[in-house]
């Protein structure tokens, strides 16, 4: 679905002379709630796709949708894809660590558990994040806030999951799967990080390939663990519909006005929003049940996930976007514009 997932860093390729920023007709305050709405669905939508389709067929489907959104702006903006072997190589891997493989992992996993579950899982891309960058990025700092808030996150994990209860009644494999699902997203950020950050090429023409490429992988992998359906079932086609148009293609446009327009600090911000939608949809819509453990555990990793976004003057939040690094948002690639 990582997610999200935090600002991770890759992407930009900005001068150094501010750029005023484009009037928009819609406010971005507008713009900002539709999106988490859009991905606080997500799990929803995951959910009713899975009970018609199988799990890799529902992301096959995600990403065929998504990328028709994509490659549709991209033409109307008249983008190239990028071009060069190393270029697409990269991107290769990108596309399985940021789209093909978490997309997956979140399909198979509501399966077995609550999409509420799923949304909160979601939520830990940011702590993950945290304590991979620590070991694989030597710029990254740690600070006792940020640790404090990598403490208080799991913990807030636990949580939810009721572990002084020994995990009664949890579906152990689903569970699993949604927290490698938010695993591979900052996985996958350092690898773009470390080899795509200055390949010159525009956001959109990046994330267009990238899911292009998650289509292929998936074209393979699908036919070859699932057969072809007997029936097409329509609310679920419908919901993976609306989950590759909506929470893949349109969700990532969106994204990227924001990040244009307000920073990356505060378009970041919708990842605080996606579980208490994500759970509020699966109670209200779904009808699935919530222990007490559930939103009390989910608000303690939320605080620990921002805990863990706080940097310093020379974090990458503040001096690397002013240098102009680009910075990557759930799957796709977004321009931040300079900071003061």
């Amino acid at each position: 679905m990582r997610t999200t997932t935090p600002v991770t860093v890759p992407e930009a390729d900005l001068g150094t002379a501010p750029r005023s920023t484009p009037r928009r007709a819609l406010d971005w305050r507008l713009r900002f709630g539709a999106l988490s709405l859009i991905w606080g669905f997500s799990f929803l939508l995951i959910k009713v796709g899975t009970h018609g389709y199988a799990p890799f067929q529902v992301t096959l489907g995600r990403l065929v949708f998504g990328t028709a959104v994509l490659a549709a702006a991209m033409a109307v903006k008249r983008e190239r894809m990028p071009r060069g072997v190393r270029t697409w190589a990269h991107l290769t891997v990108a596309a399985f660590l940021l789209n093909a493989l978490p997309f997956s992992l979140f399909a198979y996993a509501e399966l077995t558990i609550p999409s509420t579950l799923a949304g909160i899982c979601n939520a830990t891309s940011p702590l993950w994040g945290m304590a991979l960058s620590l070991v694989a990025l030597s710029e990254d700092r740690p600070t006792r806030v940020r640790v404090a808030g990598l403490g208080l996150g799991f913990l807030g994990v636990l949580t939810v999951l009721g572990a002084w209860q020994g995990f009664h009644g949890l579906d152990a494999r689903g569970t699993a799967m949604a927290l490698l699902a938010s695993l591979s997203y900052p996985i996958g950020w350092i690898y773009v990080r470390r080899t795509l950050a200055d390949t010159g090429f525009s956001a959109l023409s990046m994330t267009g390939a990238q899911l292009f490429l998650a289509t292929v992988q998936l074209g393979v992998v699908t036919p070859l663990f699932t057969s072809f359906p007997s029936r097409f079932a329509v609310l679920p086609l419908l919901a993976i519909v609306a989950l590759g148009t909506l929470g893949t293609g349109l969700a990532l446009l969106i994204q990227y006005g924001l990040v244009t327009e307000v920073g990356p600090t505060t378009a970041q911000m919708v990842t605080y929003f996606i579980p208490v939608i994500a759970t509020g949809a699966g109670v209200a819509v779904l009808g699935e049940s919530l222990r007490w453990s559930t939103p009390v555990g989910a608000v303690v990793v939320l605080a620990g996930a921002a805990l863990t976004q706080v940097r310093g003057a020379r974090g990458v939040s503040g001096g690397a976007v002013r240098r102009g690094v680009r910075v990557r948002v759930r799957g796709g690639w977004s321009r931040s514009s300079p900071r003061p």
